[in-house]
Formats: C-alpha cells, structure tokens, sequence
C-alpha cells in the first residue's frame, strides 16, 4: 500500500511539473482588439518581445472569410517563407532587425484573427489581435414631393447612428449587405423650413450634418411666386392698354363726325325749310331796308346840299 501511494505522487508530481514546464514554455500575450478604417495601414506588432537568441517568428493569419495565410523567420536559417497571404501583407521592414506585420490598404476580406508566435531562448510567446475594419457610410440628404426629408447613409460598417434637429420621431429602415454593411434609410417628415440631419460613425471623428429644406415651404414659395408673376403680367398688360389708348386719342383725327340720333336728324331736317325761309326773308328786308335809306335821306343833309 504504502509503495502505491508512493507511485501516486510520484505521478501527480510528474504531471504538475509537465504542465508548469508547458506553461512557461508558452506565455499567452492578452489578446488585443483593433480596428482601422477600409483603405488605411496599419502595423501589428510581436509584443515587447526580446531579440536576444531569437529562434524564430511566425504570423499566423486566420480571416473570417478566405484562405489562411502565414509568414515565418528563422534565424539560424536566415530564411523567410510565406503561404497564401497576398501582396498588401509583410513585414514592416526587415524580419531580422522588425518582426512587425504591415497590411496595406485594408479592406473587409482582411477582418480576422492575427497572431504572431515569437522563440526565443526565454521561451515561446504568442501575441493575438482581431482586426476589424470599419467602413464609413456615404451619406445622402434629400426632400421628397411630400415634403418628408430621406436621410440615407448607404453601405457604413457598423451601422451609422442617424439623428434630426429638430428632434422628432423618425421612420428608420435598415438594409444588410453581404459583405457585412448597413445601409441606414431614416424619413422625416418636419413641420419646420430648414432641417438637419446628424450622421455620426465610428470612422469620423465628429459628426456630419447637412441641411434640408423642406419642400412645403418650396410649394408654398412656388405657388405665390406664380401667383405673383400672373398679377404683374395683367398688370403690365393694363398699363400697356391705358398708355397705349391715351396716345391714340391725342395722335389720330376721328375719321367721321361724331353720329346722331335719328330725332335730331329729324328735327334738323324740319327745321332746314324755316331757316332758309328766314335767311330769304333777311335778305329782302335787308334789300328794302338800304333802297329806303338811300332815297329818303336824313333833312339835314338836304339842306347842306
């Protein structure tokens, strides 16, 4: 019995001694969390690793969609080898003097996990980032016939948030894409002239805001301005009438004598008999007037002559 029990901590102390060995042997570094915006650089790093007997450093590339990919340094070898990974990943430099990974030009096929293996003569290191890319949505504003205001931000990664000054209740709409974008649809239907549509995402630094007129006020605006426009036509049509008769009346010579009634034409036409009945009857009173005059001259030139 007593040599059993001997052989039972004699196992248990072997195993402990294995899995202490094994965990010096390999020292997991935090895994760290990072995310650049789609079209930027970015540099990954081994971790604040020793150099000194370095053995080897191997990135392991694991996207979420797409091949595998891996680069690997030896050191006594001086030797480097790549599998799968595609032009935009390297080393930063030289592997021999910076094991740093530099992706160019980073796109969503590149999210995924990256971890980087460092040997050295301390042991067995592993540095991990997740890499995600964000994407910044593009951003359109515009007012329909009715009036209401479309805010769209098309294709963002994450999801834009969408907000209204002044601030209401609006009809928010969310499009998925393959690729993992979101398009973000919001409506809003102001009582208000100038609105305005704030658009904040993790890939600005601040928000973007445009500014909407809504169309009520366009139709309302429209409409007077019509309104408007037909009065100064009929108005300018008058002017134009008035001035143009009172240039007439002072410029032409009436082509006929003004017309009568048929009374008057009547009346003179009785009355045409008398007055040349008169004016002959003038004319020979006249007539015997001046005959009398000169045969019966006045007593006192009589006596003179």
């Amino acid at each position: 019995m007593k040599a059993k029990a001997d052989m039972n901590c004699l196992g248990k102390t072997f195993c402990a001694f294995v899995l202490l060995t094994v965990s010096v042997a390999m020292v997991q570094i935090d895994n760290i969390g990072v995310s650049k915006i789609a079209g930027s650089s970015i540099n990954l790093t081994c971790g604040d690793i020793s150099r000194q007997d370095l053995v080897s450093v191997v990135w392991k590339i694991r996207p979420r969609n797409g091949n595998h990919c891996t680069l690997a340094y030896r050191t006594d070898q001086n030797k480097t080898d790549r599998t799968n990974c595609n032009e935009r990943m390297d080393w930063k430099s030289s592997p021999e003097t910076d094991s740093a990974l530099q992706i160019r030009q980073v796109t969503l096929t590149d999210e995924g996990c990256y971890s980087c293996e460092t040997v050295n003569s301390d042991g067995t290191f592993n540095q991990t980032y997740t890499l995600t890319v964000l994407v910044p949505p593009e951003v359109t504003l515009t007012c329909d016939s009715n009036g209401a205001a479309v805010c769209k931000a098309a294709a963002g990664k994450p999801a834009a948030q969408v907000s209204w000054d002044p601030n209401r209740n609006p009809k928010t709409e969310l499009e998925y894409h393959p690729d993992g974008t979101v398009t973000v649809l919001s409506i809003y239907s102001p009582k208000e002239t100038n609105i305005t549509c704030f658009v904040s995402h993790l890939a600005w630094n601040t928000s973007q805001s445009k500014e909407c007129q809504s169309d009520v006020f366009l139709q309302y605006f429209a409409i007077s301005a019509g309104l408007l426009g037909i009065l100064f036509i009929l108005a300018l049509i008058f002017l134009c009438k008035l001035h143009r008769g009172r240039i007439c009346c002072k410029s032409k010579i009436p082509e006929t004598a003004p017309t009568h009634n048929l009374q008057d034409s009547n009346e003179q036409q009785e009355l045409e008999p008398y007055a040349s009945y008169v004016q002959k009857e003038n004319t020979i009173y006249n007539t015997v007037y001046e005959v009398t005059v000169s045969e019966d001259p006045p007593s006192g030139l009589q006596s003179e002559t």
